[in-house]
């Protein structure tokens, strides 16, 4: 319903009397308001602002001299000149609802308009002057329309304002807004359409007027993206592009240390292709081309084309990997369909197995999927080294396979032995060893516990390691992997996930792995329990799209950020309060990073 015509909305009273009843705390009858005008009147409320009283925020004069201004221009001109003498009003603003400029074909509405300080230098966020054309757009991120009692403050009341965000045409950052205003009376359904034409106009120009190096390096990019299937990135110092392979395999941290490497490549003229230890473990083999400028001297940036090796540190897939059937498993990544091969090979060797990943990667499950191939009738036995406490505790294991006999056995959690209980387990498992019903021994653990002195002896008895990779090296079984949790949820049939919040999810980091997906669906679940999951569903975190690698610093601050935002509702004002930081400043790192606080 975001782009009903006025004609098509509730009847003026009735709008105006929910309003009211909003104001007033009075329950809001469903049905009587759109669902994004509701949401929008709810953070104009927890930003303070005063319906009864227009009072945006003055920042002054503006620079103008800037590329969207140099874009937008000419197209501004020309409508306005065929807008000559209609009651409407043509404004741009910048990307925190500035008004750079304001063109107005009417004299009363030019009046009326600078009555209520729609003019430049001043503020239409929605933090400013509550839900309008301007800040409403700007806080959705969408096409928006406001009409008449739509508007949080009365003032606005009797215009109608459509508002467009414009997003940069080679980096995608939101670099401003362009509204469309008129007398509500006169309003009609083609008023966003004419504000999307001339917000895709703008962006047309800027495309056009984009600096020769940026194209030539996004035309490069173009081409990479094209003929090469894996990570690309591309860079100079003002822009960073990726595709989504890399979003996908790649954390913030590894994104760095590739652009400062093709950085250094190109500073330093050293040959182009090198290999490279990430600090995620991942191994890669880094092509690094320079990218001539308008002249062969000049250099308009480097493309990256990054290709996964196999190493140690990665399970890289050289040979297709066939799926493979495992109750309770899911997934048909490479690097997932390699890891079940191997434990299954070590199985079929009868070579005892320590099963080694991140926290959550589902090590248990992959444990127990592969008995219930083999042994579905057979008993698994599981135990927890994390609660192992006396002496006794590691001979308690021969006595339960005496009285019956286990044919697996997963020691959970073994990195978090100490040295005198890893010494026992250890003697206790060699014992079973020389057993002719010996059970076949699944040890898991973290990645670092491998090189624990106290765990050398226990080790011992597990000659094959096999690495379970993080979720985030194959996000592309989220597809199966989140029906599935939804199934165990008990909402399997009643809700699905939408392909947009699937992509949303797809893009986060999850470093706490499937534990965390479990976590977060359990959550959405709550709320919504049958129907679609949409992107709205899912919470703040996954909200945040940065196009640029960030350090250390600035990803602890994004998630700061996105927490605070998420325990205050999605209200700037209060997140930043909680931060100790301003409004100005939490603003400002909210566009930085891209975060797209919660809807209320």
């Amino acid at each position: 319903m975001d782009e009903i015509a006025p004609g098509t909305l509730l009847a003026d009273d009735e709008l105006a009397r929910t309003r009211v009843r909003f104001l007033t705390a009075e329950p809001v009858p469903p049905g009587t308001v759109r669902q994004t005008i509701l949401a929008s009147w709810r953070r104009s409320q927890e930003f303070q602002v005063q319906a009864e009283r227009i009072d945006p925020h003055f920042l002054g004069d503006q620079n103008l001299d800037i590329p969207l201004m140099r874009g937008a221009e000419p197209v501004l001109h020309k409508l306005s000149e065929q807008f000559d003498g209609q009651p409407i009003s043509l404004i741009l603003t910048d990307p925190n609802g500035v008004v750079l400029t304001q063109r107005t074909g009417d004299a009363d509405l030019r009046r009326h308009l600078e009555r209520v300080e729609l003019v430049p230098g001043f503020s239409y966020g929605e933090q400013s002057v509550g839900t309008n054309g301007i800040g409403t757009a700007l806080e959705d991120g969408r096409a928006t329309t406001v009409f008449g009692h739509e508007h949080y403050a009365e003032h606005l009341e009797n215009l109608a304002c459509a508002g467009v965000p414009i997003h940069h045409p080679i980096s995608g950052k939101k670099i401003g807004a362009v509204d469309l205003t008129c007398w509500y009376k006169d309003a009609g359904g083609l008023l966003i359409a004419l504000a999307r034409s001339t917000a895709e106009q703008i962006r047309q120009a800027l495309l056009r007027h984009s600096d020769l190096r940026e194209m030539i390096l996004f035309q490069a990019y173009l081409q990479t993206c094209r003929r090469w299937t894996g990570i690309v990135l591309a860079f100079n110092e003002d822009i960073v592009m990726m595709n989504d392979r890399a979003r996908q395999l790649l954390d913030p941290v590894d994104q760095s240390v590739l652009l400062s490497h093709g950085t250094e490549a190109l500073t330093d003229g050293r040959r182009t292709s090198a290999t490279l230890a990430l600090s995620s473990g991942l191994r890669v083999r880094v092509f690094c081309r320079r990218v001539p400028g308008q002249r062969e001297t000049d250099t308009a940036g480097g493309v990256l084309s990054v290709k996964l090796i196999e190493a140690e540190e990665t399970l890289a897939i050289s040979t297709p990997m066939l799926p493979m059937y495992l109750p309770g498993v899911v997934g048909s990544a490479p690097l997932w369909l390699r890891c079940g091969h191997d434990l299954d090979t070590g199985h079929q060797r009868g070579e005892w197995v320590a099963l080694e990943g991140e926290p959550g990667t589902g090590k248990l499950v992959l444990a127990k999927g592969l008995h219930q191939r083999h042994h579905p009738a057979d008993r698994l036995l599981t135990v927890d080294a994390a609660t192992a406490t006396g002496p006794d505790w590691a001979s308690a294991l021969l006595r339960e396979h005496a009285e019956t006999p286990i044919r697996t056995l997963v020691v959970r959690h073994a990195d978090r032995l100490t040295a005198p209980a890893a010494t026992a387990l250890a003697a206790v498992l060699r014992e079973l060893r020389e057993r002719p019903d010996a059970p076949w021994v699944v040890a898991t653990l973290v990645p670092e516990a491998e090189t624990e002195p106290r765990l050398a002896e226990l080790l011992k008895s597990f000659p094959r390691t096999v690495r379970v990779p993080p979720l985030r090296h194959h996000v592309e079984d989220l597809a199966e992997l989140v029906p599935l949790v939804l199934s165990k949820l008990g909402y399997g049939g009643r809700l699905t996930c939408s392909a947009a919040a699937l992509h949303l999810l797809m893009r986060a980091e999850w470093p706490g792995n499937t534990g965390q997906l479990y976590q977060v669906l359990r959550k959405v679940a709550q709320r919504r329990r049958a129907g679609t999951i949409r992107p709205g569903d899912l919470p703040a975190e996954f909200h945040a799209v940065t196009r640029r690698p960030l350090n250390r610093f600035e990803s602890i601050e994004r998630d700061a950020i996105v927490r605070c935002l998420e325990d205050a509702d999605g209200n700037k004002v209060r997140a930043a309060k909680l931060l100790g930081i301003s409004r100005a400043t939490i603003y400002r790192k909210i566009h930085e990073y891209g975060i797209v606080p919660p809807a209320r």
